[in-house]
């Protein structure tokens, strides 16, 4: 392992490069996390870097590796929507069009759904009216 990593090293090229991503992911139980950069221009995907936690200095971490001229000429950033990422894409490459990633967007869409769904049915039965199939309503009579 140790001879591919260095290899990988030896002939990493860091030229030319405008989209990168980051990502965390866990690598131990209780939190415990490495930040991972890669390179993602299209037809060039490889890892370019990984930080021991997932914090700011970790990330600027990478940036201090990368250098301000590479950052400077990123052109896209894909990341979550964890805010001290946010933070650091804003202070180190804030011309490049920042991406965030689809999951997260949609998991945050559905928990909105959701609490307006569960908002919504909390109002139809305090008001006696209970959905029924096609759309239409009924009211239960009370007393």
């Amino acid at each position: 392992m140790e001879y591919v990593v260095q290899w990988g090293l030896e002939h990493r090229d860091l030229s030319n490069i405008t989209a990168i991503g980051v990502d965390e992911i866990a690598w131990r139980k209780g939190h415990k996390y490495l930040t991972l950069v890669y390179q993602i221009d299209a037809g060039k995907t490889c890892l370019l870097w990984i930080g021991k936690d997932r914090t700011v200095k970790t990330f600027l971490g990478f940036f201090r590796f990368f250098g301000e001229q590479r950052s400077q000429a990123l052109k896209f950033i894909c990341s979550d929507m964890w805010k001290p990422y946010l933070k650091v894409i804003e202070k180190k490459a804030g011309q490049a069009i920042h991406i965030l990633d689809r999951f997260h967007i949609v998991a945050k869409l559905n928990k909105a759904i959701d609490e307006v769904r569960a908002d919504e049915h909390r109002q139809m039965k305090k008001a006696g009216v209970f959905p029924t199939p096609v759309g239409m309503n009924r009211r239960v009579p009370r007393g």
